[in-house]
């Protein structure tokens, strides 16, 4: 991972949860910092905020890309943030001229919530090499996994051996058991050496594999072409979408998708609308203005089937019956 992604720092977590939460703690954010994170997302983006002990700023996100809205993360800035979390969601890469420009002007940290996004690529960098820590998952339903599972990369090697230290309960390095040193408190996040392994057989197909999902995302976009009141989200500028999912944005998306399953095409939902749940309307949480770029996401995005064996005619009866329940 750390070679594919062009960093020299990878350590692996039981998952993108656990990840998010060791990189804020040994950026030392917690209590009375805040970090900013966009609404369209999964729990986890600010749950991982909420278990470091700082408090998560929600911000709408864009409804042509699904990801933050840069300006209003910007808006969002006060004198007690510490870092943004801005998500690549379903394997849409980062403005990072944007990210960067924002990280030097108010001295924020980015930490990219890439549960999605292997194998995408800003400017012809790898995501996990453009942030200051990079969070990926390995969960079933991404392209490489390992059943359950995290990854962090980073330049920095300080913060390196300090999540090796928190992911082992705090342990430093030492010549052998009876001599070890627990030098700070810690928590147990090591992945297990066999969902490693199965993780590696497949690094070792990501190119192939990638090259795949590019080509069958090519296909529906050739296929949804001219389809009326069918939106496809649209990739950032200078970016390489890695289409971990393919998403479309659809009206009335859980008619659309009732009648989709009826069809027998299992089709999902894209992710959640926080603003919108019990955990994060408490105290703690800082809901920062309206969110009708995140409600038009949660309303209208519809996650199509996708994976490495499907054929051309199966992606075009996909996008005739969509195309005969959406009308």
């Amino acid at each position: 991972m750390a070679s594919y992604t062009g960093v020299p720092h990878a350590i692996a977590f039981t998952s993108c949860t656990t990840g998010l939460e060791t990189a804020l703690r040994v950026a030392r954010i917690g209590p009375g910092d805040e970090v900013i994170v966009p609404d369209y997302t999964y729990p986890a983006t600010a749950n991982a905020v909420k278990i470091a002990g700082a408090i998560p700023v929600i911000v709408d996100v864009n409804p042509d890309t699904l990801l933050i809205d840069y300006d209003k993360m910007e808006e969002a800035v006060s004198a007690n943030t510490k870092a943004v979390i801005p998500v690549s969601l379903f394997g849409n890469p980062l403005d990072f001229d944007r990210l960067i420009k924002m990280k030097e002007h108010y001295g924020v940290l980015i930490i990219e919530d890439a549960a999605c996004a292997l194998g995408s690529s800003f400017k012809g960098r790898k995501t996990g090499g453009w942030s200051d820590m990079t969070v990926f998952s390995f969960h079933p339903r991404k392209f490489i996994t390992t059943g359950e599972g995290g990854m962090v990369t980073t330049q920095n090697a300080q913060w390196a051996k300090a999540m090796h230290q928190y992911k082992h309960f705090g342990m430093g390095k030492v010549a052998g058991r009876e001599e070890m040193v627990f030098q700070d408190t810690g928590s147990n996040y090591k992945m297990s050496n066999i969902l490693a392994a199965v993780g590696l057989a497949q690094m070792e197909m990501v190119d192939d594999l990638l090259d795949e999902r590019i080509k069958l995302a090519a296909n529906y976009h050739q296929l949804l072409k001219g389809c009326k009141n069918i939106k496809i989200p649209e990739t950032t500028k200078n970016g390489i979408h890695s289409y971990q999912s393919f998403a479309v944005l659809v009206p009335e998306r859980d008619r659309v998708m009732k009648k989709m399953r009826e069809e027998g095409i299992e089709v999902q939902i894209g992710t959640y609308a926080l603003h919108q749940h019990p955990a994060f309307q408490q105290r703690g949480v800082r809901l920062r203005g309206q969110y009708p770029g995140s409600i038009r996401a949660w309303e209208e995005t519809l996650v199509l089937p996708m994976y490495h064996s499907m054929t051309n005619a199966g992606q075009a009866e996909v996008v005739e019956k969509l195309t005969a329940c959406v009308e």
